[in-house]
């Protein structure tokens, strides 16, 4: 389902095919073919398994995984609902990739399985970049850990069921060539549905997720929607949250292209895709922040400077105090804090450990942040650095470091005032 929606995205299945060809992969062993979903219209990308046509895989979506094949061994590998929006970041082109999970992945397969040193020795001789080989290694090492892990074993012991498998080869090298394609340079992914239920895998029946998804999830938010299927599986798991670098809603962007890679479960209720958004962070776009306050009047305040820095060193944006009267005619000073919502927990902690109040309270709100970009210009008296602010591409504020002027000033014994004036002088002959 990630490469069938990468390739609805405009990976193209052609460059897929050459980097697979280094893997000794014949071309013809993967299509795709375009289907519907519950109403959606989606790119369904197939494997031919090793033991010829007529061994394909079976597979639902919902996560992180990707194949889609007619016919049907059966051993759990699958990604299940998510969904991949991609967008560049910044001005310089950056990319970000979201991942919204929306269904199952159940992946079947059979065929020679290979060690995984044999698929080391695989990715070495592929065509993949050497940071994509290293990623590719890492990924199958980590899926052996996982199995090593939950079958009690040494990891040179483990048998690699599906990962030395054609089609989970392909599904993680894919994957990583793919992405590579992508260029993105920020992914995000939703909450991941698992599901619920039973499968039954080559070793039994398992509780949804199974032992090594669960072990591979450890970290990332999951919950369990109302389909009783296996909804994100190992290979799933492994991709999303190896590449994945926060899990929450759409974050601000601007769509540029929309993926969709088709399951082969047809699910009566939810579309069985995942979703690919690919484009640009939209730096006009507002910022979700909170702000943490206190109320403080009984504390020394030399601790005021290490709280202050206490909280910077955690995280937050902004920290400042302000005076205040408090009842019974105290005078006091309020605290306030403006950090990232997933902070707040942390921060608070350090308010608690740090100060003598005994509440807080917080408020989400949003927040918009100019561009921000900093140069270097020379003076007669030395370097200065600049800080530029921008709004869609607008220079709107200069400004010279402080420090910088403070230093030189000090150094030269002239006034500061008269090196930020050198400072802006030299900064407009630049430009000019």
């Amino acid at each position: 389902m990630v490469l069938g929606a990468l390739i609805d995205a405009g990976v193209p299945l052609a460059s897929l095919r050459g980097a697979l060809g280094s893997l000794a992969i014949h071309a013809d062993v993967i299509w795709t073919e375009r289907v519907t979903r519950a109403g959606v219209s989606a790119t369904k990308f197939c494997v031919r398994g090793e033991d010829g046509p007529d061994h394909a895989h079976d597979h639902g979506d919902d996560h992180v995984h990707d194949h889609g094949h007619p016919h049907g061994h059966h051993e759990q590998h699958d990604p299940p609902g998510m969904r991949r929006e991609a967008r560049p970041t910044d001005d310089a082109g950056r990319r970000d990739v979201r991942v919204t999970q929306t269904h199952e992945m159940f992946h079947h397969h059979r065929g020679p399985h290979r060690t995984l040193v044999e698929i080391h020795r695989l990715i070495d001789g592929s065509a993949l970049s050497g940071t994509g080989k290293d990623r590719a290694r890492a990924l199958f090492t980590r899926l052996g850990e996982a199995e090593a892990a939950v079958h009690g074993i040494p990891l040179e012991r483990v048998h690699l069921h599906e990962v030395g498998a054609l089609d989970s080869i392909i599904d993680i090298v894919g994957a990583v060539h793919a992405m590579e394609q992508i260029g993105a340079d920020h992914v995000i992914a939703s909450p991941l549905n698992v599901g619920s239920g039973t499968i039954r895998s080559a070793h039994g029946l398992y509780p949804v997720p199974a032992p090594a998804t669960a072990r591979l999830l450890e970290g990332a938010p999951v919950y369990s929607g109302r389909q009783a299927v296996e909804l994100v599986t190992p290979t799933g798991a492994l991709l999303i949250t190896d590449y994945a670098e926060s899990f929450g809603t759409v974050p601000a962007m601007r769509i540029e292209k929309v993926g969709y890679g088709a399951g082969s479960r047809d699910l009566p209720d939810t579309p069985n895709v995942l979703r690919v958004l690919i484009g640009r962070a939209d730096p006009a776009s507002a910022q979700a922040v909170v702000v943490i306050e206190a109320e403080i009047d009984d504390m020394n305040p030399q601790i005021f400077g290490v709280l202050m820095d206490r909280l910077l060193a955690e995280g937050a944006f902004d920290v400042f105090y302000t005076s205040i009267q408090m009842k019974k005619n105290r005078p006091g000073t309020l605290l306030s804090v403006i950090a990232a919502p997933d902070a707040r927990e942390r921060l608070t902690a350090t308010i608690f450990r740090e100060s003598t109040t005994i509440g807080v309270r917080y408020r989400e709100m949003d927040r918009e942040v100019l561009e921000r970009e900093i140069v270097t210009v020379e003076t007669p008296l030395g370097a200065v650095q600049i800080k530029i602010a921008r709004r869609n591409g607008e220079m709107l504020n200069v400004s010279p470091e402080f420090d910088d002027c403070v230093r030189l000033a000090t150094a030269h014994g002239r006034a500061v005032k008269d090196v930020q004036a050198l400072a802006l002088r030299a900064f407009a002959d630049q430009q000019a």
